[in-house]
Formats: structure tokens, C-alpha cells, sequence
């Protein structure tokens, strides 16, 4: 990477590594998997195209990515985690556990879908008896599951439609940590569920934010 703060503290060390402005984020995009140029520039709208050619390239330089193009017909180029970048997520998950707890927090703001799931994972109550549900939103699509002490989320080309939450990041967010109840969001136009109401209130009832 191009800037150190030369010290030989090992934390020094990592922030050497991933302290740049929009290094984490970028991480948080490709925790759920490989993602083309646009894909991350959509889930991060907040940086600008050349910073975030800059930012990939030093991730990769750094060990952290690996740009690869996809077998025909598709033949793009991808960025996704190595195993020092998925070593990430510890660190991201602690950033979400104490960032809850501080006051200042706008929850208006832009939220990727990745962000969405990344935070639900992190805030699950991962007990109780296990559920599947789907969450759809812009162009990207995922598979939650939960229950039995475990928690799993990962993208998917088609969510199944048994339990499925459909709409933008923003409005499902409020869905799963807001107080009022399934019924009265999807009134409200927060999204829509495809399947069970009463299991979709009982999945989002086991989401919750401190305080």
C-alpha cells in the first residue's frame, strides 16, 4: 500500500492495510461474494469512479482482493476476497456491534443490500427453531437462514418463495429493526412479502438493534 504510518505496532500495521477511506466498505460489498466494477460502485455510491479504481487496485496490490475475468459468455472481470480480506469480517462485525451503540446514527441514509445482510447477520438472534427467507432488493438477491445456534446468508440467482422480502435496502431495514409490526410497514410501503405474514413477523421478530 502506498501510505504507512512506519511504526512497528501490529496495529499500525493493519490499519497500513485496510485505514484508507472506503477500504472496509469495499470489503463489506464483496463479503457475500465476487462482484463486478458497477455492482461495487453501486453498493459504496459515495466514492468516486477513479478513487474507486485506485482503492481495488491497492486491495489488490495489498493481498486482500483478486481480480479475475469470468469464463465465456460472461467474460467480465470481478474483484473478490482472498482469505486475508474475508479475514475481514470479524472487524466489520465489531465496527456494527459497537457503531449501534453511539449516538448519531442516521438510518436514512444509503444502505446497500450487502450492508442490509451483513448487519443482520451480525444482529440475529440465532436461536429458536430454524426459518429460510429470501430478501430481494435492486438487482441483487440472497438466502438467509437462520435457527439451531447457526446463521447463514449468501447470494442467490432466485430466492425461493416460500418466505421472500422484496423492495429497497432502506425500506426492509426499517421492516426488520423498526418496532411496528410486519403488517403495518408493508401498509406503510416499506416493502412487500411474498409468503406468510405471521412467519414473516415471526423471522423479523428475531432481529433486533441495543437500545
Amino acid at each position: 500500500m502506498p501510505k504507512s504510518y512506519g511504526e512497528g505496532c501490529l496495529a499500525a500495521h493493519a490499519l497500513d492495510l485496510i485505514g484508507d477511506r472506503w477500504t472496509l466498505l469495499i470489503a463489506r460489498e464483496l463479503m457475500l461474494g465476487p462482484k463486478r466494477f458497477g455492482a461495487i460502485r453501486a453498493g459504496v455510491p459515495g466514492i468516486a469512479t477513479n478513487m474507486l479504481s485506485q482503492r481495488l487496485e491497492e486491495m489488490v496490490a495489498a493481498g486482500l482482493l483478486v481480480r479475475e475475468t469470468l469464463a465465456p459468455p460472461a467474460s467480465v472481470v470481478v474483484y473478490g476476497l482472498t482469505d486475508a480480506g474475508e479475514g475481514l469480517w470479524p472487524i466489520l462485525k465489531a465496527l456494527c456491534d459497537w457503531g449501534v451503540r453511539q449516538p448519531g446514527h442516521d438510518p436514512t441514509l444509503f444502505i446497500s443490500p450487502t450492508a442490509l445482510m451483513l448487519s443482520m447477520r451480525a444482529m440475529a438472534d440465532r436461536g429458536g427453531q430454524p426459518m429460510t427467507a429470501g430478501f430481494a432488493m435492486e438487482e441483487e438477491r440472497f438466502e438467509v437462514r437462520l435457527g439451531g445456534g447457526a446463521y447463514s446468508v449468501r447470494r442467490v440467482a432466485a430466492p425461493g418463495r416460500e418466505l421472500c422480502f422484496h423492495g429497497h435496502a432502506n425500506g426492509l431495514a426499517a421492516m426488520i429493526y423498526g418496532a411496528r409490526p410486519v403488517a403495518e410497514a408493508i401498509a406503510a410501503g416499506l416493502g412487500r412479502v411474498e409468503g406468510d405474514p405471521s412467519w414473516a413477523q415471526r423471522f423479523v421478530d428475531r432481529f433486533s438493534l441495543p437500545g
